[in-house]
């Protein structure tokens, strides 16, 4: 049997037709979501590949840069930085940044990355130097505020946008922590004391109100009471007064029965000053009662002779009440110093 052989034509229509499809699937691309290829002809960029199945020239034409569309996070390097108080603390941030326009990101910065970090690193020792160690610490929002706005300035020429720059960490060295620590409690301590001291003076100011009040309501109660004291005096003068009016009026028209309840209160009140006087010890009741009548009608009888049986004479001058008849008492026990007889009073049987 004869062996078979290819003919030379055949050959190279066979290679020929290989070629055209290595060519053909060179020129063919594939480009992702989220990315664009940056195509140069001969060393010079032409055009921007966007996603997708796209054709470029084979040979003459080739894929530059790829670049990815999407945010990316960048990591900052932690830094030494001086503040403006000559406190030295260790920071750290991350930038959030997105490319906006490839062929500026490829062709007018080399290392986009390594670019941002240089960047985003001075951009903090500058901004964080220029402020105190306290307003770093607690101005953080204040401070990723300047960067974000700086570093998106500068890398606008390069066709990013920076979205965010954040601060990580900010570490002072460890004996300045202990000695913020120590200025924290110390400022505890004194806003401690003030607020006692405050309460204390509150305290005292409310209870010498009190004080003042209570004194002014105890003070307008004595001068009440005076008054009603005063008034009542005034009135119980007043009722004596009429009462004396209404007996001389009585004893001027020949009433001799006037005279003798007068006299006979005064006695009643003479015995009753004797029972509770301090310098007496035993008194002995019951008083002789025949005694006291007897003396009211002696008063009655002699009322009648000086005024007459129809009481037309003008009435002298009260008479003091006569001494009734001595009780059936007798009083132990007397002080050295004898109290002054009541008017009225009785003699006691021991004397």
């Amino acid at each position: 049997m004869e062996a078979y052989s290819l003919s030379p034509f055949l050959v190279f229509v066979l290679a020929v037709v290989a070629v055209m499809a290595v060519v053909v699937l060179a020129g063919v691309k594939q480009v992702p979501q989220a990315e664009q290829w940056t195509v140069e002809r001969f060393g010079r960029y032409v055009r921007t590949l966007p996603p997708g199945l796209r054709l470029i020239v084979p040979i003459i034409d080739r894929v530059g840069q790829r670049l990815s569309m999407r945010e990316t996070v960048l990591d900052i390097p932690s830094q030494d930085v001086i503040s403006q108080d000559n406190a030295t603390i260790t920071a750290d941030g991350v930038a959030f940044f997105q490319v906006v326009d490839a062929p500026r990101a490829a062709y007018e910065v080399q290392n986009l990355k390594g670019a941002m970090i240089n960047l985003a690193m001075t951009n903090i020792r500058s901004v964080l130097g220029a402020m105190s160690l306290d307003d770093i610490l607690s101005k953080r929002d204040d401070i990723n505020a300047r960067l974000l706005r700086v570093i998106d300035a500068a890398t606008n020429p390069w066709g990013v946008k920076v979205t965010r720059v954040e601060i990580k960490d900010l570490r002072p060295p460890a004996d300045l922590v202990e000695a913020m620590g120590r200025q924290m409690k110390a400022e505890r301590d004194k806003r401690a004391e003030v607020l006692q001291a405050e309460g204390e003076k509150q305290s005292a100011i409310l209870r010498a109100e009190g004080l003042k009040q209570a004194a002014i309501l105890e003070a307008e109660g004595r001068r009440e009471a005076a008054f009603r004291d005063a008034e009542a005096r005034e009135r119980e003068a007043q009722a004596e007064a009429h009462a004396t009016a209404s007996v001389s009026a009585a004893i001027a028209a020949g009433d001799t029965n006037a005279i003798n309840y007068f006299v006979a209160q005064k006695y009643v009140e003479a015995i009753g000053g004797l029972a509770t006087a301090p310098n007496q010890r035993v008194v002995l009741f019951p008083v002789e009662a025949s005694s006291l009548i007897g003396s009211l009608g002696g008063i009655a009888e002699i009322a009648k002779s000086v005024f007459g049986p129809d009481g037309d004479r003008p009435s002298p001058a009260p008479a003091a009440a006569p001494a009734a008849s001595a009780p059936a008492g007798v009083v132990a026990d007397r002080p050295t110093e004898p109290a002054p007889p009541a008017r009225g009073s009785v003699p006691n049987a021991g004397d």
